[in-house]
């Protein structure tokens, strides 16, 4: 199996990358990595390791570049290099913690997208209190949607549910302002109504409110609405923390109540980190694409790369595709 990397993506690159690489290719077996960026960068971070190669450029896209001219005109980005080792068939998959927007033109201009896939989604696993965690696309790779989109969304979230992180039968909900039948937009109602009668197991409508509970495994929403709602999730999780931290050093006396519950505290951090299980899939492209969070160390690296590791290995991509192609074949008859 081989992976390409941009290492030279994200705000702790090429350090957090390359050490996150070095560690997946130790634990991995078969696995193959092939770095890109600047050489001298990453050498320092190697330990010698026999499965990575790098291929050399100093071409970056940055956060601050417009995503579809930067992949564009920026022939030998490290972003751009790694789609193109995916499109030309030396390497399986691809992994990024780069700008977004541009990891999704790279997506769909070089490595390409799935046949009959209207629009790929992003997909990052969210944190629930039981720590299973949830599926949830799409969070921004499109804005806007139709309720045939909402529907392959469905059917794509089931597949890598029940594929990758061995979910029996997932529970696929509809994001919505209420959980009744009848809610919601148009665009909801709609959407509804299609995933009743899709292959999926479709548990209706689901609220906001109750995503970190665990009341689906896949939830389905439009770019935008998912886009705001991760944030919301992701901030609430960093002022509660610091709320907490700030109770915690007001006084000597809870300064020494914070020294007894350091542990449980980091362990409820990681519970909500969502890095944690990996990074968000761009699904509906012909092969697998990771994005990994911006701000991702090490080991959020290696959990992407594992993931990775496991789209490629029980071959999701394939598994989506012939899906969804009975599903149009129904469709048609």
């Amino acid at each position: 199996m081989k992976l390409a990397i941009d290492a030279m993506g994200g705000d702790n690159a090429p350090e957090a990358i390359v050490k996150g690489a070095v560690l997946a290719a130790k634990e991995i077996k078969g696995l193959e990595l092939t770095l890109i960026g600047d050489q001298d960068q990453i050498n320092p971070y190697l330990n010698g390791e026999a499965n990575i190669e790098v291929i050399h450029t100093t071409e970056m896209i940055t956060g601050e570049d417009e995503p579809v001219r930067a992949v564009r005109r920026k022939k030998n980005a490290s972003m751009v290099l790694m789609a193109k080792e995916v499109q030309e068939g030396r390497a399986d998959g691809c992994i990024s913690a780069g700008n977004t927007g541009a990891l999704m033109s790279a997506g769909l201009f070089v490595v390409g997208r799935m046949n009959g896939v209207d629009r790929p989604a992003l997909s990052p696993t969210l944190p629930t209190q039981d720590g299973k965690g949830f599926l949830m696309l799409d969070v921004g790779a499109n804005v806007d949607a139709k309720p045939s989109h909402l529907l392959q969304y469905a059917v794509i979230g089931s597949i890598y549910a029940e594929q990758v992180r061995g979910i029996k039968k997932p529970r696929v909900g509809l994001l919505n302002v209420g959980t009744e039948e009848g809610k919601g937009s148009d665009l909801t109602k709609k959407a509804f109504q299609l995933m009743q009668d899709a292959p999926i197991h479709f548990v209706g409508n689901v609220e906001s409110r109750d995503l970190l509970e665990g009341v689906a495994d896949v939830v389905v929403t439009d770019g935008f609405t998912g886009n705001v709602t991760l944030k919301t999730i992701e901030g609430t999780a960093m002022t509660m923390f610091s709320m907490i931290k700030k109770t915690f050093m007001s006084n000597f006396k809870t300064k020494l109540a914070a020294g007894l519950v350091k542990n449980d505290l980091r362990t409820l951090r990681d519970q909500l980190d969502y890095s944690e299980y990996g990074g968000a899939g761009l699904f509906g492209l012909s092969a697998p694409v990771i994005k990994a969070h911006g701000s991702s160390n090490d080991r959020a690296v290696f959990n992407a790369i594992k993931q990775a590791c496991q789209m490629v290995e029980l071959n999701v991509t394939s598994t989506i595709q012939d899906t969804l192609n009975d599903l149009q074949n129904k469709e048609d008859e």
